[in-house]
């Protein structure tokens, strides 16, 4: 009988998108199908916390998959107001393109924006918590082996915290999550918290300490590239809405190709014990397989769309296993002095 393949050490940092997460939940799903990685951190934001969250539980009971099922269905089932917002937004994204382009559509959304939560939601009420507590063990989360790190925004201070595998529960996934238009602040020992998605998303630099693989696989939910100017006040606004959530990866991943060149240079030490060392990095990318869809649809969790980015999701982790797997542990299958150098 043939010896089982070595499992091939890596992290993952799992960007926020709202329900443009299931996408991710697919190329999860297919990759711990696969079993070929051995996942040893993970860092996310929002939707990509959640999904990091889910999957550490699920692996600490020997079921990542099943954790990730449990963890959208109850997004699904959510009821009521929904978890990654008002569900009238959603409403709003059923109505044809040409009303919803009409200036007095558009005057009406702006003043339904002008609403602050502490008015429309005084009593604070945020569904995600209840889903969160029923689809992950927070307990096993915090004494997991696999480093979990997710990002919160904070609002006095104007920078990220990175909250890591021991501080991990439900509060602090709903302030990595938290639109403040939509729900107000997470208090986490007084501090008012946003979402991380704002300062970094998601945060790539805790997975270079010496403790971490140095092969890293970034999986996103906002497209980098359009191939047109958007020009209607719709297109405006969703591309403002992803240059907006990808600047900050953009910086991060600019500042870890100057490092890689630094290195290689001998201008900075890497290598071994210290700050600095060689990221390997890999990426499943929203572009091509979420292009189509708008900003609106980060607030559908109707349970069709949700299985249709599942599939999506699995399918673009098929066209990475079959191209890229081999590079990992050899070499980034992402040139970074290309595209972010």
């Amino acid at each position: 009988m043939p010896a089982a393949p070595t499992r091939r050490p890596i992290c993952l940092a799992l960007q926020g998108g709202g329900a443009h997460g299931a996408f991710q939940w697919g190329v999860l799903d297919r990759l711990l199908e696969d079993d070929r990685l051995d996942i040893r951190a993970v860092s996310g934001v929002s939707a990509g916390a959640m999904n990091g969250a889910a999957l550490v539980s699920g692996l600490a009971s020997g079921d990542g998959r099943a954790a990730l099922d449990k963890l959208w269905r109850e997004v699904n089932q959510s009821g009521g107001r929904n978890v990654f917002g008002d569900s009238a937004i959603w409403n709003a994204a059923r109505t044809p393109d040409w009303i919803k382009d009409n200036p007095f559509w558009r005057a009406g959304e702006t003043l339904a924006m002008s609403m602050s939560p502490y008015e429309f939601n005084p009593l604070n009420h945020n569904p995600l918590k209840r889903v969160l507590q029923a689809s992950v063990d927070f307990g096993a989360v915090q004494a997991s082996d696999i480093r979990l790190f997710v990002a919160a925004t904070a609002v006095r201070q104007a920078k990220a915290r990175i909250f890591q595998t021991n501080e991990i529960n439900a509060d602090v996934l709903m302030a990595s999550a938290c639109l403040p238009h939509l729900f107000q602040a997470v208090e986490i020992d007084g501090e008012p918290y946003w979402d991380g998605g704002y300062l970094t998303n998601p945060p790539l630099w805790p997975l270079t300490g010496d403790d971490t693989p140095d092969d890293v696989l970034l999986i996103t939910l906002n497209p980098m590239m359009r191939d047109e100017t958007p020009k209607t006040a719709g297109d405006i606004v969703d591309r403002l809405n992803e240059i907006v959530f990808n600047a900050p990866l953009v910086a991060e991943l600019r500042a870890i190709a100057l490092a890689g060149e630094l290195i290689e240079h001998g201008q900075l030490k890497g290598g071994g014990a210290g700050p600095y060392r060689h990221v390997r990095l890999h990426a499943i990318e929203a572009d091509g397989w979420l292009s189509d869809l708008s900003l609106r649809s980060k607030f559908n969790t109707e349970w069709s769309f949700i299985n249709d980015l599942k599939a999506r999701g699995r399918a673009a982790a098929d066209d990475w296993l079959n191209a890229c797997l081999n590079s990992v542990g050899r070499q980034s299958s992402v040139d970074l002095q290309a595209r972010f150098g």
